[in-house]
């Protein structure tokens, strides 16, 4: 259980075994050299994650229809309409599905740059940007090279890899706003903190209890230091929990055709046993989430309660998926975990406890080397690999193939296929047309799942008739025969 970071009442001023607490510098004085650490080091990780995230869509290496969906999305927001997503149905309005409309802001960008490139590298960016705050965070509480240690293991963390190496997701907003919060909480800048943490409850509708569970803790360290800071606290956790009623409840009904919210399913659906389900699985994540990262110490910071409301709601729920390591489910997880352990390496490294003090000094660099020595088997492993810097033959066949299909047209689509299209083209979920009978039909075939194409389109569209257009590396365009 986190316990308030609070340094020991004991006088040791005259305990000549007990080294008196170093000179704390001031929250707002870093030496000249270091302040361009954390800059350096966000540049160096946004290199890594741009390629590595690059270099998949360039291997049409999409595992799902995450990408798709979201440039469906922006690009609406870019030519001033209506956030729609055909791949979800047509006409599909995403405010009824999930409430990010902080997504909005990529509009210009890809307005300039019609791309699903756009996405990754402006989630790359992102992800990158937040470890300026946390590393600077570090560096004000422990030092220079100490605060470098924990900006690296934060950079290579396995929740960002992972989420890196699995396509677009609006969490990449959620990232940073969570790792500037923290730095100004950590420098009791209360209302900072605050004003960072409000603007999440756009970024996904279950993270304005994330934005209560901050409130809180910045409601519990401020409340002797700052009586304003505390009350103005208490009314943002009340505001995190008002803003998720009236989402979940108001706000995507209203834009859902079923007139509900779809994911609550996601908790009562058939075949899960409640939080005790899959407890092995929930186990080794938490393990994940606080050895590696902070040899445990993180359990001595209350930061780490902020972490909760995103643990529950997916320890809670019966989909399987939502338990593990994979994916960017843990993504929001990182800088909480991390700033936690700052917090409770600043309070510990005065302790009474030798031990304490020794565990302390060298976990920094433990950590650090943690992360690297894992990212051998993670996603920027990649890096080291020259076949990331070259796009396949077979992929620029495919790329030539659809192609061939033009701008404007709609496509029917599984999941290789729907990344080359949605810049250009409208485009449906294969077997979500609902009634509407597109001009081709775009399908990865690669696994022989289909064995007549053509007699799949008839089961498909029984009024149509779609011919085969061309094939490549077992890609199958069809196109719409008139008359």
């Amino acid at each position: 259980m986190p316990t308030p970071a609070t340094s020991p009442t004991r006088d040791t001023s005259s305990d000549p075994h007990i080294p008196a607490p170093a000179a704390r510098e001031p929250e707002h004085v870093q030496p000249g050299p270091g302040r361009r650490d954390p800059w350096v080091l966000a540049v160096v990780l946004f290199v890594g994650y741009a390629v590595v995230s690059v270099g998949r869509y360039r291997h049409l290496g999409q595992r799902s229809w995450d990408l798709g969906i979201f440039e469906q999305v922006i690009r609406s927001y870019a030519h001033l309409q209506a956030p729609v997503a055909d791949l979800k149905g047509p006409g599909f309005n995403i405010l009824g599905d999930h409430f990010s409309p902080v997504t909005v802001l990529l509009a210009p960008v890809y307005r300039v740059f019609p791309s699903s490139v756009t996405l990754l590298v402006a989630q790359a960016a992102l992800f990158a940007l937040s470890a300026v705050p946390v590393t600077r965070a570090a560096a004000r509480l422990l030092g220079r090279r100490q605060g470098l240690a924990i900006g690296i293991a934060y950079g290579l963390s396995w929740g960002l890899q992972q989420a890196v190496d699995f396509d677009f997701h609006e969490i990449c907003f959620a990232v940073p706003l969570i790792a500037f919060s923290l730095e100004a909480l950590l420098g009791q800048r209360w209302r900072a903190a605050l004003l960072w943490a409000v603007p999440l409850v756009l970024v996904k509708e279950d993270l304005g209890f994330t934005v209560t569970a901050l409130a809180v803790v910045v409601a519990w360290r401020a409340r002797h230091l700052s009586p304003r800071a505390f009350r103005y606290a208490l009314g943002v956790a009340v505001f995190g929990v008002v803003a998720v009623a009236l989402t979940l409840l108001v706000v995507i009904p209203s834009f859902n055709s079923a007139g509900t919210y779809d994911y609550w399913n996601k908790v009562s659906e058939s075949g899960g046993g409640g939080p005790f389900d899959g407890l092995d699985t929930k186990l080794r994540t938490l393990c994940w989430l606080l050895i590696p990262t902070t040899g445990l110490l993180a359990l001595r910071s209350p930061i780490l309660l902020i972490a909760l409301p995103t643990i529950g709601w997916r320890f809670v729920s019966s989909y399987s998926q939502y338990w593990g390591t994979d994916w960017h489910y843990s993504a929001v997880l990182m800088p909480v975990v991390t700033l936690a352990l700052v917090d409770a390496l600043n309070t510990a490294r005065h302790s009474t406890r030798a031990w304490l003090r020794s565990y302390v000094q060298h976990l920094p660099a433990a950590v650090a080397a943690a992360s690297v020595a894992l990212t051998t088997s993670l996603p920027l492993s990649a890096l080291a690999e020259g076949e990331i810097y070259r796009k396949p033959a077979r992929v620029s066949a495919i790329e030539r193939l659809l192609g061939t299909v033009p701008d404007g047209a709609s496509v029917e689509a599984n999941i290789a296929p729907i990344s080359r299209l949605t810049s250009r083209c409208r485009v449906f979920w294969v077997t979500n047309t609902r009634g509407i009978e597109p001009d081709f039909i775009a399908l990865d075939n690669s696994r022989k799942r289909y064995r007549d194409v053509e007699a799949y389109a008839r089961t498909l569209h029984p009024d149509a008739r779609y011919t085969i257009k061309g094939t490549a590396y077992g890609v199958v365009l069809l196109e719409r025969r008139t008359g």
